[in-house]
């Protein structure tokens, strides 16, 4: 099964699991120390109820704190509520909760519960309540409750509705079992392979190239392709930086720190003659003496190291200097290159050596590497300048000073760019000051951050430029760039469908250039240079089937020589097992939904907007 398959088909939902959410919560409280979602007012205590379980808003809040967090995480930057509301998050996490809250009102309409020993022995093993040894902690355990603002009484009876909820759901959600003509037709699917011929077309199996298009058709290309000559909407940014390329020319150089530091170096400056070696040992000298001789009488080397069951890989030294190759140095360093020595014993035991290069002496003089090695110096004292303006850029900042301001008081350069996500420049390359333009609104006071070399910038946001054609003039290269690339890939969609007429003729494809070959790949396969559809549309032919494809990765013709049906065996076997599981799993958690939205509907639900919107205000 293709990755892909893996990671769009549900997980299976593992004992214990709900379990922990009380605990992970409980270690992300420290983080909302300042965040107020330990009390929303007095009269306010649930966002809403299903049947008789109400839904507390401290829950509520920390959930959706935790879902924020966990998506700020996988995009790699913050989102506010407002951005969590129209992604949807917050209405996530209310069915989360309403669904719980079905369940647990169930478990109370049965009764369903656990003992106090089941409990206690859940709690006892979870790490966040382990001391220094690695057992349960009492005193960790109230530190952790009170740290979170929960009583141990309250805690408790949560751990205690989740157990009862896992008994449910393994009750509701057990004993499922994937059909076998579904199992069978997946896998049918997704191991059935294809064997395929690819020509692919250059501008070499033109007769003719594509005529320079002239300044007319440069224009008409650009009005009628003026979406790939648009600047996008756009932040226009103001930006004071400081970078140790800036600062580095106006450090003083340290002559005795420059010595020092080329002599802690020296090894990359000063290089013995060295040779490039390959070594083959034997288990006695009388083979080893065997083998030389049959390289003496013509035998190649590679034929005896592949007797041995070994590649060139297995026994390649790679360069070594004389000191590295011990006693047998004298001997090994008197071959030429290309030649093997005799037998000469080493550590393992008697070997044969092989030289593939010599590698002469190196020596890069200290006057020789002054000038690089000044230009590290003078950069890595820049470095630790600007570290120092650090503190005293914040307090200009903090004390209202301008970029401007910075600009002349700390020596800045300034800018300004129009920044997208397609800006490219010297300081959109940071990626620091991209994170830190992408976050900037309307409004900021500008802040100090550090660069990815060790340089300053500060920001300030000007105005959004709305998207707008870029005059011809200023991308008169790309649009020449890009008429000629559209005019290549027409002639060569071309030249392939003329092919193709003559090799449906009868004529072989083989006749019209290198026709690379593909024996089987599965729809998960990976072939370079081909277009994002490629998979779709080998996996769409008939065999024996032709077809012209035109793209700008690729411009060939693609034939479908074989359809490879799923293969019987313990590959097999396996696959089908997995496919199986990941089908019961499927149908226990539809299962499950549908019992929980059941439930909910039976007990009858309802949410508290006004608790809902208080909840939103605290967060902001």
């Amino acid at each position: 099964m293709s990755q892909h398959d893996q990671d769009t088909q549900p997980k299976r939902k593992r004992r214990g699991t709900s379990v922990m959410v009380w605990v992970l919560m409980i270690m992300l409280i420290a983080g909302l120390g300042g965040f107020g979602v330990t009390n929303f007012g007095g009269s306010i205590t649930s966002i809403g109820t299903v049947g008789g379980r109400n839904i507390d808003v401290n829950d509520y809040a920390r959930a959706l704190k935790s879902e924020m967090d966990a998506f700020s995480a996988q995009i790699g930057q913050p989102i506010t509520l407002q951005e969590a509301t129209a992604l949807g998050l917050d209405a996530r996490v209310r069915q989360q909760l309403l669904t719980g809250a079905a369940l647990d009102d169930t478990t109370d309409r049965i009764p369903l519960s656990v003992g106090d020993a089941t409990l206690a022995a859940e709690i006892q093993t979870m790490p966040a309540f382990q001391g220094a040894g690695g057992a349960f902690d009492k005193d960790t355990y109230d530190f952790q409750l009170r740290n979170a603002g929960l009583k141990p009484a309250q805690f408790e009876a949560r751990m205690r509705d989740e157990l009862a909820r896992n008994l449910m759901s393994g009750a509701v959600a057990g004993g499922f079992v994937a059909p076998a003509a579904m199992t069978d037709t997946l896998h049918a699917h997704i191991a059935e392979k294809r064997g395929f011929s690819l020509l692919r077309l250059s501008e070499a199996d033109l007769a003719t190239p594509p005529a320079t298009p002239d300044d007319a058709a440069l224009r008409a290309y650009y009005d009628a392709n003026i979406d790939q000559f648009t600047a996008p909407e756009a932040k226009r940014i103001n930006y004071v930086a400081l970078t140790p390329e800036d600062l580095a020319a106006t450090m003083p150089a340290d002559e005795a720190a420059i010595r020092t530091l080329y002599d802690e170096r020296i090894k990359e400056y000063v290089q013995p003659e060295r040779r490039l070696v390959e070594r083959l040992v034997f288990p006695s000298e009388a083979e080893a003496q065997a083998a030389k001789a049959r390289i003496d009488g013509g035998e190649t080397f590679e034929t005896i190291v592949a007797e041995r069951q070994l590649k060139l890989m297995d026994i390649d030294l790679g360069d070594v200097s004389r000191e590295e190759l011990g006693a047998a140095a004298d001997a090994v360093f008197a071959l030429d290159e290309g030649a093997v020595s005799a037998p000469l014993m080493t550590d393992l035991g008697p070997a044969l050596f092989r030289v593939n290069a010599v590698l002469a002496a190196q020596e890069v003089t200290f006057d020789e590497a002054r000038p690089d090695l000044t230009v590290e110096y003078q950069r890595d004292a820049a470095r630790r300048a600007i570290g120092d303006k650090v503190e005293q850029v914040e307090d200009a900042l903090a004390g209202g000073a301008t970029l401007a301001e910075l600009e002349k008081e700390f020596g800045m350069k300034p800018g300004t760019v129009d920044f997208s996500a397609k800006t490219e420049g010297p300081m959109a390359a940071y990626p620091a000051f991209r994170t830190a333009a992408e976050k900037l609104q309307a409004g900021d006071f500008p802040e100090v951050f550090l660069l990815d070399d060790g340089g300053i910038a500060a920001l300030e946001f000007v105005e959004q430029v709305p998207a707008a054609p870029i005059p011809f003039d200023k991308v008169q290269p790309l649009v020449a760039e890009a008429a000629r690339s559209a005019a290549l890939r027409d002639a060569l969609k071309a030249r392939a469908e003329e092919i193709l007429t003559k090799v449906t003729a009868g004529e072989s494809l083989s006749a019209f250039g290198i026709v690379s070959t593909n024996p089987g790949i599965t729809r998960d396969g990976f072939v370079e240079q081909v277009p994002a559809d490629f998979m779709t549309t080998l996996f769409a032919m008939d065999a024996g089937a032709m077809q012209v494809i035109a793209s700008p990765e690729l411009v060939g013709i693609l034939r479908l020589d074989t359809v490879i049906p799923a293969e019987a065996g313990e590959d097999a076997a396996a696959l089908k097992g997995a496919i199986a599981a990941q089908i019961e799993q499927a149908l226990a958690q539809d299962a499950f939904s549908l019992f929980a939205v059941a439930q909910g509907q039976k007990a009858g639900l309802s949410l508290d907007q006004a608790a809902i919107d208080a909840v939103h205000a605290g967060m902001r």
